[in-house]
């Protein structure tokens, strides 16, 4: 159980039997009336993100969720196979609680996983991944100038759109959040 003073952005919530984490909050003490705590929640488990104004001094459940390091070590038919990097426990997380992760995932890649009741919740990779670009047509000569874009597809086997002056084999800094292409790494 928490109050509302206890509220900080990451808490993850237990209402009404759903998991949701905090985003953002805000204390309100209006002129006329009790004060209150506005906030902006996310459901853990499908992504979806609600506004929710809870009175000040409530007491809300709260629900602990185990955050690990872990290495992706292998793909086991629809199962995503991950270790522990502390304790060397290996864990199989289905397909469909991966999800759009899985585009930007190679073997032996750090990768958080959260965890509720020995239940996971979701994988989350770091805000960008360098992979390296598996096939792409040459951009046309004269054509970099435009700042124009063309379909590669990285070695996971995800599409993105990269600048026209890269080729088959360069390495790329990709948002795991969008899909964006960062910028070339050289090395």
């Amino acid at each position: 159980m928490a109050s509302t003073s206890d509220f900080k952005n990451g808490l993850v919530l237990n209402l009404e039997g759903q998991l949701w984490t905090i985003t953002e909050f805000q204390h309100v003490k209006p002129g006329k009336g009790p004060a209150f705590v506005r906030t902006t929640l996310k459901n853990v488990m499908s992504g979806k993100v609600v506004d929710k104004t809870f009175n000040a001094g409530i007491k809300v459940d709260t629900a602990t969720v185990d955050k690990r390091d872990m290495t992706f070590l292998y793909k086991d038919g629809s199962d995503f196979v991950f270790m522990d990097k502390d304790t060397y426990d290996q864990i199989n997380v289905p397909a469909q609680t991966v999800g759009s992760v899985a585009d930007y995932l190679l073997e032996n890649q750090e990768a958080m996983v959260a965890q509720h009741d020995g239940a996971v919740l979701f994988v989350e990779l770091p805000a960008s991944v360098e992979l390296i670009v598996s096939h792409t047509d040459p951009g046309l000569q004269g054509d970099r100038s435009t700042g124009g874009t063309k379909p590669a597809t990285l070695e996971t086997g995800a599409e993105i759109n990269v600048p026209l002056f890269l080729n088959t084999g360069d390495k790329i800094k990709v948002d795991t959040r969008d899909g964006r292409y960062l910028g070339r790494v050289n090395s």
